[in-house]
């Protein structure tokens, strides 16, 4: 019986419980490191080739978006019968989400895979990257749209001219207030996910998790789309609204575009200050 009582005790010591719980859990030493601020200004950035190679990234990711988007709306519009000859309205929100998801998963390794001015700002004041790469990064973005919609446009101006050109306004019925609140609420709960999705404390604990962050990022977007198409079009990426907007030039398109604007950026600020000051408390906690 002693030595079966030595083999437990054994066994309970060479196994010891990984997981506490309750406040045991709370006690123990982080099992991660608290990512430091981005410096606000590095010239150092400005001689690397991984820096401009990031904005090459970010302009191809919103090419392609803005190519792959505005042609499924494109597609819609132009049918007779939206519910039954085309993809529909869900279609269109699959179309946004799926290549937010795909793009992501390929330029995140190289530039976080931002493909939004309203994440980059968001990022930016949560000190996640430097001033100079998120004017890089906006400004790459917005190349990137105006690109990709101008090729739609180049397949057939007539039809693209016809159907709208993918331009973000709010529509009948809704006043502009109305468009506003949608942006700055669509626009929360995509950076709010970008940033739970990518929060170091999660990545470090569940290993799974950086593999899987763009999905939610990009069902994040495809509810968003389900939900504010009917009011604005649903905008929640300035890049994706001025790209559409200067191809499409239309003078309604611009009465309405500072909301593409004004709408993101409120809501990516409001996901940053929850985020980090709310629910992780940073600029609280000590750094060792």
């Amino acid at each position: 019986m002693e030595g079966k009582e030595e083999d437990v005790n054994l066994g309970a010591n060479k196994y010891s419980e990984r997981q506490p719980l309750g406040t045991a859990a709370q006690t123990q030493e982080k099992d991660y490191k608290e990512p430091g601020p981005a410096p606000l200004f590095e010239p150092g950035e400005f001689v690397s080739w991984s820096f401009y190679r990031a904005g090459i990234a970010e302009f191809m990711a919103t090419f392609l978006f803005l190519y792959i988007t505005i042609l499924t709306v494109m597609g819609v519009k132009d049918s007779e019968d939206v519910c039954t000859a085309s993809v529909g309205i869900q279609g269109i929100a699959w179309a946004f989400g799926g290549m937010i998801f795909c793009l992501v998963y390929c330029t995140a390794g190289i530039s976080g895979g931002h493909i939004n001015p309203a994440v980059t700002f968001g990022l930016f004041l949560a000190r996640k990257l430097s001033l100079p790469r998120a004017v890089l990064y906006i400004v790459c973005q917005c190349l990137g749209a105006i690109c990709g919609a101008g090729v739609v446009k180049g397949f057939s101006s007539s039809q693209y001219e016809g159907n709208g050109g993918g331009a973000n306004t709010v529509a009948h019925g809704y006043t502009k207030g109305d468009g506003l609140g949608a942006e700055i609420v669509g626009t929360f709960v995509l950076v709010y996910t970008v940033f739970s999705a990518t929060d170091a404390k999660r990545s470090a604990r569940d290993s799974h998790v950086p593999i899987l962050a763009p999905l939610p990022i990009g069902f994040a977007v495809f509810l968003v789309h389900l939900a504010t198409i009917p009011i604005t079009g649903t905008g929640i990426n300035p890049a994706r609204s001025l790209g559409a907007a200067i191809v499409y030039d239309n003078s309604h398109a611009w009465h309405d575009q500072w909301i593409f604007w004004v709408g993101p950026f409120i809501g990516a600020a409001l996901a940053a200050f929850y985020h980090v000051i709310v629910i992780r408390a940073i600029p609280f906690k000590s750094r060792h």
